[in-house]
């Protein structure tokens, strides 16, 4: 059986030397180091309140996945008082705006793409909502699931997206197309039945 050889008294750990062998650099003093998430954070500026879900994306566990359900509350909420146009309109605002809101947050946290940021599930969930509505609380349910599903496991093309495009319009456009396959399996569902 054969050991590694000792670095001495002072062992390295592997993160110690680049795999270049070059000497370690010292931190850049102008690179932004990821932040913590936190109410506080959320609270230091109007936009994290959006870009956070309004504190849905704070959750420790599934923070998408709590973004959804915020999103279907509020438009659970909100589809009393709006039409189907303002409805749109919202969304396309909520959309254009999110591509600045959601980069100014990720910027501030140092983070490519945090899933602490809900706002763009939040769009694109209501956008699902919006047009399978009318319909019961078990085909919201099922919606709510395929959404999930294409916004969590990220299939091709949704993966390419997220990984080639960058900034707030890549974080809102990969939830787009997941809600755009959302409502392509629920219309062919739908036809099958």
């Amino acid at each position: 059986m054969q050991t590694e050889p000792s670095l001495g008294p002072a062992d390295k750990t592997p993160g110690d030397v680049p795999p270049d062998g070059q000497p370690p650099r010292a931190p850049d003093p102008g690179a932004v180091r990821p932040r913590q998430v936190s109410a506080r954070f959320m609270l230091s500026h109007p936009l994290h309140l959006f870009s956070l879900g309004f504190g849905s994306g704070l959750s420790p566990v599934a923070p998408g996945t709590f973004g959804t359900l915020f999103a279907w509350a509020s438009f659970a909420v909100l589809n009393r008082y709006l039409t189907v146009l303002d409805w749109g309109l919202l969304i396309v605002v909520g959309f254009f705006a999110g591509i600045w809101i959601t980069g100014f947050t990720a910027k501030k946290l140092g983070i490519e793409d945090p899933s602490s940021i809900v706002w763009d599930e939040v769009v694109a969930f209501w956008l699902v909502l919006l047009m399978v509505t009318p319909v019961t609380l078990t085909g919201q349910v099922w919606a709510f699931v395929v959404f999930r599903f294409f916004d969590t496991v990220k299939p091709p093309p949704i993966r390419y997206f997220d990984r080639r495009l960058k900034g707030g319009f890549g974080i809102m456009f990969d939830d787009l197309v997941a809600a755009f396959f959302t409502l392509l399996v629920i219309a062919l569902w739908r036809m099958s039945v």
